[in-house]
């Protein structure tokens, strides 16, 4: 019987996983604040460096000019939502791309990717039309 050593795997560091997204053909902004934008086929990503050297992407959207405009689900309709709140309808390549380019970043930095997130683009604001403030009232029994 053969005994192996387990080999110490060296955790490479947020800066070397930004090389690796270089490597894969992203563009890459170092910006001011540590955190790193990412850029390919008018996609983009903020991404950062998390808890225990993991990285993390803050933000994903399609590039409008210089701005990251992010996913918004509306109920009936995705919309881009620039950071100065203006709304853009959603095309069905744009949400194609950025679900590819999500899935792209994931395996760039090595991440985990979800089986929720990998069946679909997901959005993380929600707006729905027929919803707008939550009742305090409580609902009679």
């Amino acid at each position: 019987m053969f005994f192996r050593r387990e080999r110490q795997q060296k955790t490479p560091s947020f800066a070397d996983r930004v090389e690796l997204l270089k490597q894969a053909g992203f563009w890459a902004e170092a910006l001011a604040d540590g955190r790193v934008k990412v850029a390919k086929h008018g996609i983009g990503a903020i991404v950062r460096d998390g808890a225990n050297n993991e990285p993390a992407i803050d933000k994903a959207g399609v590039l409008v000019g210089s701005s990251i405009a992010v996913l918004l689900n509306a109920g009936y309709q995705m919309f881009l939502e620039l950071p100065n709140g203006a709304r853009l309808p959603a095309t069905a390549d744009q949400l194609q791309n950025l679900h590819q380019f999500e899935d792209d970043v994931k395996e760039a930095l090595g991440l985990a990717n979800l089986y929720n997130t990998s069946l679909g683009t997901v959005s993380r604001k929600h707006l729905y039309d027929r919803v707008r403030k939550p009742s305090l009232a409580k609902i009679p029994v």
